[in-house]
C-alpha cells in the first residue's frame, strides 16, 4: 500500500491507498518541531484502529511546502515504516511541461494540483483554485502544460489580520452569511470575508481566462472548497482531496525512483549519522 503525506502550512494529511481506493485518511496540525517519534505515536495508533499495521505500507511519498518538516517526516517513514519516501519536487517525472521561470521555487502542492486536474478532467485548459493557508490559482493550458498562476492570502489569514489590526473587531468564523448587508459587526465581517473572497476568485479566474483566450474548466480544492462553491457558479468541479490524488499519481509515474532494498538505509540510520536531505 502507498502512504501519501501532504504537509501544508496549516495541516499535515496522511492517507493510505491500497491501489483501488483510499482506505484511511488522518490530519494533524503542522508543527515543524514535531519529531518522527511523535508522528509514530499519533499515526500508528490511528492506523491500527483502521485495521492497518505499519507493515502494510510498502511505499511512501511526501509533498511539503514546509521544508523544516521534511526531515522528521522522512525519518518517520524510514525508522517506523522501513520505507524510503519519494519527495515531490520538480526533478521527478511529471509527464507535463512546466512553463515557469524557476521550477525549483514552485510549491509542490501547486504542481500536484495541476497534475491531478489534468489527469482527472481531460487535459486543459484548466484553472485549479486551492483554498488553503494561501488561495492559489494554478493554470494548465490547452496543450496540457503547467503555466503558473496566482497566489492570494487565504481567507483565514485575512480574518486573523482583520482581528489583530483592528482593536474593536472580534475574531469570527468563516461561513456563508444569509445576507450581504450585515446588521451586526460579526455578520458584516463574515459577509466581507465570504463575498469578498467570492469576488476575488471570480475576478482572478476571469482575468486568467482572458489571458488564455479560452474558457477553462475551473476546479476548486482545499478544505474550504465546498463552502465557497455554495456562493458561486464558477466551479465546474469540487475536489477537496485533489492534492492527495496528485501525490498518488506522481508516485505511480515514478515507480522506478522508489528504493526497494531498504537495508542500506537502515544501516545508515543505525550508524548515528543523520541525513539532513
Amino acid at each position: 500500500m502507498l502512504l501519501v503525506i501532504d504537509a501544508g502550512n496549516t495541516n499535515v494529511v496522511f492517507a493510505v491507498h491500497d491501489g483501488r481506493s483510499w482506505v484511511g485518511r488522518w490530519r494533524i496540525s503542522t508543527d515543524d518541531r514535531r519529531t518522527a517519534d511523535e508522528y509514530a505515536v499519533w499515526l500508528l495508533g490511528l492506523m491500527e484502529r483502521a485495521g492497518l499495521g505499519p507493515d502494510c505500507v510498502t511505499q511512501a511519498i511526501i509533498g511539503t511546502v514546509v521544508p523544516a518538516a521534511l526531515y522528521d517526516l522522512r525519518r518517520f517513514c524510514r525508522c517506523w515504516l522501513h520505507v524510503e519516501p519519494l519527495v515531490a519536487n520538480h526533478e521527478l517525472d511529471w509527464q507535463m511541461d512546466v512553463l515557469v521561470d524557476t521550477p525549483a521555487e514552485l510549491g509542490a502542492d501547486r504542481l500536484l494540483n495541476g497534475l491531478a486536474a489534468r489527469q482527472l478532467y481531460g487535459g486543459g485548459p484548466l484553472v485549479v483554485v486551492d483554498f488553503g493557508t494561501a488561495t492559489t490559482f494554478d493554470v494548465v493550458d490547452a496543450q496540457g502544460r503547467y503555466c503558473g498562476g496566482a497566489i492570494a492570502p487565504g481567507v483565514n489569514l485575512s480574518m486573523d489580520a482583520l482581528h489583530q489590526a483592528a482593536a474593536r473587531l472580534p475574531r469570527v468564523s468563516v461561513g456563508r452569511p444569509v445576507e450581504a448587508i450585515g446588521r451586526s459587526t460579526s455578520v458584516a465581517m463574515r459577509s466581507g470575508l465570504f463575498w469578498g473572497y467570492v469576488g476575488l476568485v471570480e475576478g482572478i479566474v476571469r482575468r486568467i481566462a482572458g489571458e488564455m483566450d479560452a474558457e477553462p474548466r475551473v476546479v476548486a480544492t482545499g478544505g474550504l472548497a465546498p463552502l465557497f462553491s455554495e456562493g458561486t457558479t464558477l466551479f465546474d468541479e469540487v475536489a477537496p482531496d485533489l492534492t492527495l490524488e496528485g501525490l498518488r499519481m506522481l508516485a505511480a509515474q515514478n515507480r522506478d525512483r522508489f528504493i526497494t532494498d531498504f537495508s542500506g538505509q537502515q544501516a545508515h540510520d543505525a550508524s548515528g549519522h543523520p541525513d539532513n536531505a
